[in-house]
């Protein structure tokens, strides 16, 4: 189908976010939350939440949305009946994708046959699965389309990691790296950047080849940093950490809707966007993982390091005309605010050396960067609180 016959996505949003459970007295992960908390939130929010791999763990996801300021809304509702559910049981949840002292080891794994059959295939793997992440989903009807911009957003996929970095600690020691999440998740098969495929039929036999081999049951246990959903009409985007920050949130959500649609008109005036070999995308992925924001990434076309707020400049430009099209501007502009204070991993690290500078002990700094996550998690406008009940979509 030639470009110009493609009728325009509709380029609507969905945002899931996992949470961690902790016990507010200790805050350590909570091992075993009562089925009454779990039981609870599904009664209060209808379908929008839902148990994780990891007993610890809860997930929320939103609705179909018209616009990034319905999918703050929704999002703000969710944090917020979640933490008031929690609360009645002695627990908080904290958008951060690891815990910054808990052991992996202590955990257990949700008694659902998903998950059993996940445990089973990935052994030791799938224990250490003690991260949390968010993904947005973009909708994007057209199947050839949406695989032909799998292809060309992946380039701009370690922009949005740097942004979300929320995992600098593992099990009481400091990673070095601001999202040590993706370094557990990449021990899992089938991850990391996207193949790029020519066409949507060219996916599916790749899919059907592993499916008719006995090797997964369908292409939701592809666990790619960018997916086509293979629930919805949509270009699902997964490498991201979770951000204890709502605007955070919202704000790489709005950057990656933008990218999307700004790849569409390309497209649509028959050019795309540069292709660049994997090996090289890998290497922003790293720096994105290690540093974060703060060592800047490759430029390709000048073959040298940019710091990360020249390059995020680029992107803004890039992305004008679809933040004006989308009525997100300020959105799409709270990167600014992401860059000049540092993301999650940059707080927690300050925290936890404020503490110990202080005179405090490792455990003291280590409790109270979970209490900063904590406090930042639930720090919500008042209408997240007596937002409207979500409704949900067909």
């Amino acid at each position: 189908m030639p470009p110009m016959a493609i009728k325009e996505p509709s380029f609507t949003l969905g945002i899931e976010e996992e949470y961690l459970l902790v016990d507010k007295e200790s805050r350590d992960l909570a091992k075993e939350p009562p089925p009454e908390l779990f039981a609870k939130c599904e009664e209060a929010l209808r379908g929008r939440v839902s148990p994780e791999f990891l007993r610890s763990q809860i997930e929320v996801g939103t609705s179909v949305c018209k616009s990034v300021q319905e999918a703050r809304e929704q999002l703000g509702h969710l944090r917020g009946t979640v933490g008031r559910i929690a609360d009645e049981f002695g627990l908080a949840p904290i958008a951060s994708s690891t815990h910054p002292f808990a052991e992996w080891s202590s955990q257990q794994h949700t008694d659902k046959e998903r998950y059993n059959v996940l445990a089973q295939d990935l052994q030791h793997v799938a224990r250490r699965l003690v991260i949390c992440g968010m993904h947005v989903h973009v909708g994007i009807e057209d199947d050839e389309l949406r695989i032909d911009l799998l292809g060309q957003a992946a380039y701009f996929l370690p922009h949005l990691l740097a942004l979300s970095t929320s995992s600098p600690f593992w099990q009481g020691a400091q990673t070095g790296l601001k999202s040590y999440r993706l370094s557990v998740f990449d021990e899992l098969p089938r991850t990391g950047l996207p193949h790029q495929f020519s066409s949507f039929s060219e996916y599916e036999r790749t899919v059907e080849l592993l499916v008719s081999a006995g090797l997964i049951e369908d292409a939701t246990k592809l666990w790619w940093d960018l997916r086509p959903s293979a629930r919805f009409p949509t270009l699902e985007m997964r490498i991201t950490d979770v951000c204890p920050l709502i605007d955070d949130s919202i704000a790489i959500a709005a950057l990656y809707q933008c990218i999307s649609r700004m790849l569409y008109r390309l497209r649509r005036q028959n050019q795309r966007w540069r292709h660049y070999p994997p090996f090289l995308v890998r290497e922003n992925r790293w720096r994105a993982q290690r540093y974060g924001i703060e060592q800047g990434m490759v430029d390709f076309g000048k073959g040298e390091v940019v710091p990360f707020a020249s390059l995020l400049e680029e992107l803004f430009e890039l992305v004008a005309e679809d933040a004006a099209y989308f009525g997100c501007t300020a959105e799409v502009a709270h990167a600014r605010t992401i860059v000049a204070r540092g993301t999650s991993a940059d707080r927690q690290l300050a925290r936890y050396d404020a503490i110990k500078k202080l005179g405090g002990s490792e455990q003291a700094a280590l409790v109270a960067v979970v209490d900063g996550i904590m406090e930042e998690t639930l720090m919500l406008p008042a209408s997240a609180q007596r937002a409207a009940p979500i409704v949900a979509s067909s």
